[in-house]
C-alpha cells in the first residue's frame, strides 16, 4: 500500500513555499487529498498493529486525534506563518490525548521522515519522579540499558536541556548525565523516499517497536 502519494509532497512543498491563507484555500482539494486522507489511512493502518506491541496506546484517525491541526498557534510566536509545513501524527498512552504522556510521534516533511517515542517535556511531578528514578539503582540502571541499546541501534536519545544537575540530586557517573534531562525521547530520521514505499507502514512499525522500551520505562518509572 502506497500510503503517501505524490499529492502529499506537492501539498507540503507548496505550503512551505506559499505559507498564506490564499494559497491554502486555493489548494484545499490538494490538502484533503494529499494531507488529510493519506494521514487518516496511515493511522488506521498502523494503529491496531501498534496497539498489539504497545498495550494501552491510543490513536484516532482524525484531525485533533492522531492528526495534529495544520494551523499554527501564532498568538505568542514571532513567527506568524499561519500553517505548519509538515505533517505530524501522535499516538499516546492513557485515556486522554496529551503531550505530557509517553507516546509515539511521526513527522513527514518534503525532505525527511522523523519518528520516535518518549515524552518531549516533563511537567513538574513527572520531572521529580524522573529524577528520583535516575538516582535509584534499579530504575537508573534500567534507563541506562534502554538508552545504550537505542543509541547502538542509531536512535538519538534526547531531552537534555540543563547545563548543571539540579540541587539535591547526585548519582554515579553512568547515570549522572540524565539529571540534565527535562524530557526523554528517542528518534530517528529516514530518507523521505521511505514514505513512498509499499512497506512504509511495516518500516515505521519496526522503528516504533524498537523504541517502545523507552515508553515502557517512562510508564513504569515516571507516569505511574
Amino acid at each position: 500500500m502506497n500510503v503517501f502519494p505524490p499529492e502529499t509532497f506537492a501539498f507540503l512543498s507548496g505550503i512551505a513555499a506559499h505559507n498564506e491563507k490564499a494559497w491554502f484555500e486555493a489548494n484545499r482539494p490538494l490538502y484533503e487529498a494529499g494531507y488529510v486522507a493519506p494521514a487518516k489511512a496511515f493511522v488506521a493502518a498502523i494503529g491496531p498493529r501498534l496497539a498489539a506491541i504497545a498495550p494501552g496506546i491510543q490513536f484516532e484517525a482524525k484531525i485533533n486525534g492522531s492528526l495534529t491541526r495544520i494551523n499554527r498557534d501564532v498568538r505568542f510566536s514571532k513567527d506568524k506563518r499561519p500553517y505548519k509545513d509538515h505533517l505530524d501524527l501522535w499516538f499516546w498512552h492513557g485515556g486522554t490525548r496529551s503531550w505530557q504522556v509517553p507516546g509515539f510521534w511521526f513527522r513527514l516533511t518534503p525532505e525527511a521522515v522523523q519518528l520516535g517515542a518518549g515524552t518531549y517535556g516533563f511537567d513538574k511531578p513527572q520531572l521529580d519522579a524522573f529524577r528520583q528514578s535516575v538516582i535509584h539503582p534499579r530504575s537508573g540502571k534500567a534507563l541506562v540499558s534502554v538508552s545504550e541499546t537505542l543509541a547502538a541501534a542509531s536512535y538519538e536519545v534526547g531531552g537534555k536541556t540543563r547545563k548543571r544537575p539540579p540541587a539535591g540530586f547526585a548519582t554515579d557517573p553512568e547515570r549522572a548525565d540524565f539529571l540534565l534531562y527535562e524530557g526523554l525521547y528517542a528518534g530517528i530520521t529516514l530518507p523521505v523516499e521511505a514514505a513512498t514505499q509499499s512497506d512504509f507502514v511495516d518500516t515505521v512499525l519496526a522503528h516504533f517497536t524498537a523504541t517502545a522500551p523507552l515508553n515502557a520505562w517512562l510508564l513504569t518509572e515516571v507516569v505511574d
